[in-house]
């Protein structure tokens, strides 16, 4: 199979379309949930559920991409993402039937209602079913080699930060029709769809693995009569690969403490960021949209042809020691209330981010190897949804304890990972030698 018969568009439209749903409820959530009868604590709860189901869902489906095939599997996740949003509308629809009033001191006052009930459930199949991104990074990995692995990540990055640049400029437009939060919503079925549609018609299969013939079996008539594939061999099953057996593969450990430090540290601040920018910085809604889609679009220039070239002067693991430097950098500089520190921040985020995650995720394919990659991904997304569990629930309770000083935490945790960082340049030249 040769690379350049296979476009990336519909894999690249995919993982646009699930950041799109991500961040296009950002503005509204969490007044649904408040309208539905919840409070803070249960926004918190509802947000923390897709990562949750995630956390189960991603490495099962990334088994069966390795067993399955990557199309088939992918095709799972993004019908699954369908109907997520199909259900989340029917949930605008709802009445409001209250089912039980709740007031204890560790959830506060709220009332558990019909519709807020169908939003969890709503959530809860996407994020079960949310396995695309383990597997569009598998796919990845299939049709890189180490001369485009990092620009080919780099286009999944910008792809995302697409998604979040959309996402929220379409709430606040489509919002403010009479239609109110109906609209943003069926945007997203719309282009779900779409995806869906896209990968089932455009996307060949990447894994040569779960397209070749099995072996004949030994007590076989075929083999009596001789009858053999001219492609017959013994692939491992990594179907029956177990979530323990995937820190018993060579180098993978120290990527997938990595991998959970990374992800613990940037949702610490995505959930500590929104409420300093209301409660210290006195932002208005305009002006949270403004800063984030200056945010993503300089992360995409810098994912681009900052990325491309970067990558031709240093390693990955050169740059996954620079983009964390800078980000923790970056998260220090968080802890001050002056408007133009909090833009060089955002720029430093930007650059930081934009050449460690992609040059991170480019290493991880590579020492997965291809035929446990869908596996790997499936794990390493686990790992993420978890430390994201962790960081979006205690990422609010630090800064009501402790105000800006939760971005030195984060700041402390990123550090950690440019410590950890040099193990791989030491793991690299290992891998090159062997």
């Amino acid at each position: 199979m040769e690379t350049k018969q296979i476009t990336l568009f519909p894999l690249l439209f995919s993982n646009f379309v699930g950041t799109l749903g991500f961040s296009i409820v950002l503005p509204f959530l969490v007044f649904l949930v408040v309208d539905f009868g919840g409070n803070s604590i249960i926004y918190g709860i509802l947000s923390s559920i897709y990562p949750a189901f995630q956390l189960i869902g991603a490495p099962i489906l990334g088994r069966w991409s390795d067993t399955f095939g990557r199309k088939k599997v992918l095709l799972i996740s993004t019908a699954g993402t369908l109907i997520g949003w199909i259900i989340f509308l029917f949930a605008l629809y709802l009445p409001k039937f209250d089912l039980i009033d709740i007031n204890t001191a560790l959830f506060g006052a709220f009332t558990l209602s019909l519709p807020l009930v169908v939003l969890f459930v709503a959530r809860a199949i996407d994020g079960i079913t949310g396995g695309n991104i383990s597997v569009a990074n598998a796919y990845i990995a299939d049709l890189s080699d180490d001369k485009t692995r990092s620009k080919n990540f780099g286009k999944m990055a910008i792809s995302s930060n697409l998604g979040f640049i959309v996402g929220p400029a379409l709430a606040g437009i489509l919002g403010g029709t009479i239609y109110g939060n109906i609209l943003p919503v069926l945007v997203v079925i719309l282009v779900s769809f779409v995806a869906f549609v896209a990968i089932g018609v455009m996307l060949k299969e990447s894994n040569k693995v779960a397209k070749e013939v099995l072996p004949i079996q030994k007590n076989s008539i075929q083999r009596v009569f001789s009858f053999e594939c001219k492609y017959c061999f013994n692939p491992p099953n990594p179907d029956k690969l177990k979530f323990k057996d995937i820190f018993k593969l060579k180098y993978i450990p120290v990527l997938m403490v990595l991998n959970f430090f990374i992800f613990l540290g940037f949702n610490i601040f995505y959930t500590s960021f929104p409420i300093h920018a209301v409660s210290s910085l006195k932002w208005t809604i305009t002006e949270m949209g403004i800063f984030y889609a200056i945010l993503s679009g300089l992360m995409i220039l810098v994912q681009g042809p900052i990325l491309r070239k970067a990558s031709q002067k240093f390693s990955e693991g050169n740059l996954i020691i620079i983009g964390s430097f800078i980000l923790g950098v970056n998260f220090v500089l968080f802890f001050s209330s002056n408007i133009i520190l909090i833009y060089v921040a955002a720029i430093l985020f930007a650059v930081g981010n934009g050449l460690m995650w992609p040059s991170f995720m480019s290493v991880l394919s590579r020492f997965a190897g291809k035929v446990h990659q869908g596996a790997v991904q499936g794990v390493a997304s686990s790992i993420g949804s978890l430390a994201s569990i962790i960081g979006l629930i205690i990422g609010g309770f630090l800064y009501n304890s402790i105000g800006s000083t939760t971005f030195l935490i984060a700041a402390v945790i990123i550090f950690v990972v440019f410590a950890l960082s040099f193990k791989i340049l030491k793991i690299q030249n290992t891998f090159k030698a062997n």
